[in-house]
């Protein structure tokens, strides 16, 4: 845990530990991906809201809780979403790419250029009507998670050139 120095205001003064090495400067992801990722919450959980409203109004007031769990669960994610895609950044250094995730299950994932074997941008179509991509990450490790969801599809491409001539650099050197 970091301490804060004696009259310093606790509200600017940059924490530091293992989320946030020093003298990392972070970029984030487009605000575009919050209504990207609460369309398709709505959009899955309509069904059962709908569903239950239906049903509580034609058979029996019990399946008013079938609709207002998921009712719940979306007002959850509209309050949850905007600070989730707010809490994603990355940051490339010299040696490795960075990326973290998380609010309260932090994620810090550092990835070498030279373990990267390929680079992907994806969009799917909502993602491409908002005028998003993801750029994800593959190493020899099936478990890493490295993708960085919600960029600009000029900074996507961008971020695949870059980190894919880092990496066939480091590559080289091995």
């Amino acid at each position: 845990m970091t301490s804060i120095p004696a009259g310093a205001d606790p509200s600017t003064t940059r924490q530091t530990g293992p989320f946030d090495p020093p003298d990392v400067a972070w970029q984030r992801v487009s605000p575009r991906l919050v209504p990207a990722r609460l369309i398709s919450t709505s959009a899955t959980l309509a069904v059962p809201i709908v569903t239950g409203v239906v049903l509580a109004v034609l058979v029996s007031p019990w399946f008013w809780l079938l609709a207002g769990i998921p009712a719940a669960l979306l007002v959850w994610a509209l309050l949850l979403v905007p600070r989730q895609v707010r809490a994603i950044g990355y940051a490339e250094r010299d040696d490795d790419l960075l990326i973290r995730k998380g609010i309260m299950f932090r994620t810090l994932v550092v990835v070498p250029y030279g373990r990267m074997q390929y680079v992907d941008v994806e969009a799917g179509p909502l993602d491409r009507k908002l005028g998003i991509a993801k750029v994800q990450l593959h190493t020899a490790s099936a478990g890493t998670d490295a993708d960085i969801p919600g960029l600009v599809p000029d900074e996507a491409e961008r971020l695949r050139d870059r980190l894919t001539a880092r990496g066939e650099a480091r590559l080289a050197g091995l």
